[in-house]
């Protein structure tokens, strides 16, 4: 399984309407709150030209690139974690994605009712993530509670789980998401079973009107309050992406162009997203086709092998590896082993982006 982005925000946002421009997948949209009742789910391909540079030296029959689960997940509001607004149905689906697009909204739209009234992004943002963090405070509260039973018996164990729940009710009582945290082996070893909400990586959507390409004053706002929390910000019209992708090909590229945008803003959500998971790509050429495979950094060989199937990490015997820029240099797999470029790497290579990698394992 791909691992997965939520797209989160405030109702009304254009949060679907991103979703549907991403995966094409057809999510209702309309404008009013809570059209999203069950999260959507669709598959988004990474955009990667090392891929069709690989394909065009090996010949395979297909070239599969690596991809990004994007959930639609409901719009949140004022009191999400206590329930309003069906609040705890949509925070349990935030927990199950890997991290999060907070989609801002910055578009003025008669039609479409805000439901705080006036555009604010810092304060729509942060009517969001309070009611993350409260959440947060409340499950960690809860495990703060069942712990401290177990030190009454002098667990040392759980003596040490309390003084690392105590320091994050205290982050999080202060505004400090779990994710600002200086990373720390034993306190994620701890909030790992908890799946806080705060300790995802977040990516801010800048949802503006296609007349404030390339940015403008919100997105700017945007932009601010996402440095201020060591995040990533993009501004992306999201309705004229959407009626881009609806109109795909030439004429896609034609009115993207007409607003003096290069490539879709989707295919720069899409690589931002795969970075905010902290993953780099590698490649496979066996069995007649071209894949790419996303793993975090710092993955070994053994369990990159296992992405493409437990039986080749459980069997591991070696890997035979190039770099993808080498291996279309020399014109050819066979032609790369001729001079001697393909290395042998055991179970202690931490695979590297760009590697091109057979496995051979023990069945």
């Amino acid at each position: 399984m791909p691992l997965s982005v939520g797209i989160v925000g405030l109702p009304n946002v254009g949060k679907s309407s991103l979703f549907n421009a991403l995966t094409r997948a057809g999510a209702l949209v309309a404008g009013y709150p809570f059209t999203t009742i069950k999260p959507h789910r669709g598959i988004a391909g990474v955009p990667d030209p090392r891929i069709d540079a690989i394909a065009a030296v090996t010949h395979p029959d297909r070239a599969v690139p690596a991809a990004v689960e994007f959930v639609d997940i409901a719009g949140l509001v004022r009191g999400a974690h206590r329930g309003e607004g069906l609040g705890n149905q949509f925070l349990a689906h935030i927990r199950e994605v890997d991290a999060i697009a907070h989609v801002v909204r910055c578009f003025p739209s008669a039609d479409i009712p805000h439901m705080e009234g006036e555009i604010d992004p810092v304060r729509d943002i942060e009517i969001v993530e309070t009611e993350l963090a409260l959440a947060d405070l409340d499950g960690v509260g809860h495990e703060l509670e069942r712990v401290r039973v177990r030190v009454k018996a002098q667990d040392q164990c759980a003596i040490e789980a309390a003084a690392v729940l105590e320091t994050v009710v205290d982050d999080l009582t202060r505004g400090i998401p779990v994710h600002r945290l200086i990373p720390d082996p034993r306190r994620d070893e701890v909030l790992r079973p908890l799946r806080l909400l705060t300790g995802k990586p977040v990516l801010y959507v800048a949802n503006i009107a296609e007349t404030d390409l390339p940015a403008g004053p919100c997105a700017e706002a945007v932009a601010g309050y996402a440095q201020s929390q060591r995040a990533a910000a993009l501004p992306l019209s999201v309705k004229l992406e959407a009626e881009a992708a609806e109109l795909g090909g030439q004429g896609a590229e034609e009115q993207l162009a007409a607003y003096g945008l290069t490539e879709p803003g989707l295919l720069r959500l899409i690589r931002a997203a795969y970075d905010l998971l902290k993953l780099i790509t590698f490649f496979s050429t066996a069995s007649r086709e071209v894949r790419a495979w996303p793993v975090p950094q710092g993955t070994r060989a053994p369990q990159a092998a296992g992405r493409i199937h437990s039986d080749m990490e459980r069997g591991f015997i070696r890997g035979e590896v190039i770099n993808w820029r080498t291996l279309v240099e020399a014109g050819s797999m066979q032609a790369a082993r001729d001079r001697g470029l393909v290395r042998l790497e055991g179970k202690e290579y931490v695979v590297q982006d760009g590697d091109v990698i057979l496995f051979r394992f023990a069945g």
